[in-house]
């Protein structure tokens, strides 16, 4: 039995069901998951008609790994949370480095409210990503002629 405070959207990200052709959806806790995901994606003001939904999260991306950013990162992250989805609660955070370093993986758990159901969400925050490689272009572009014979 559905549970209908949990509720049910379209899948994030957008995909097409194979069996029906029409848009994929998902419920219940698998759509209370997708909506923490979506709230750590989304940067504030990023949406125009709802500038405080989502987090601060991209604020400490060249952050330092001191005891106090991931402190503060990780009460942001808590509140935000609590805040923006009302269909979860005792969350709990942690953080663990990345095997290769530049990587914090963040480490979400919470209980859905109306099921008393335990879950969880791995989110990897890339710290000091690389620049992309950038492939070497001609200063100026020179057609290839070619002479009917």
């Amino acid at each position: 039995m559905a549970n209908s405070f949990l509720g049910s959207g379209m899948k994030f990200p957008p995909q097409i069901d194979s069996t029906t052709g029409r848009i994929a959806m998902v419920s219940e806790n698998e759509s209370v998951k997708e909506s923490v995901y979506l709230i750590l994606m989304t940067q504030r003001t990023e949406r125009f008609t709802r500038p405080e939904f989502g987090s601060d999260l991209l604020a400490y991306t060249f952050m330092d790994l001191s005891n106090t950013s991931i402190s503060m990162l990780t009460y942001r992250l808590t509140e935000t949370l609590k805040e923006q989805e009302p269909r979860i609660g005792e969350v709990n955070i942690t953080t663990e480095n990345a095997p290769g370093g530049g990587v914090l993986l963040i480490n979400v758990d919470y209980t859905v409210i109306s099921t008393n159901t335990r879950d969880n969400l791995v989110f990897p925050f890339y710290l000091n990503a690389e620049p992309e490689q950038e492939t070497e272009e001609p200063e100026f572009y020179q057609p290839e002629i070619i002479e009917d014979v």
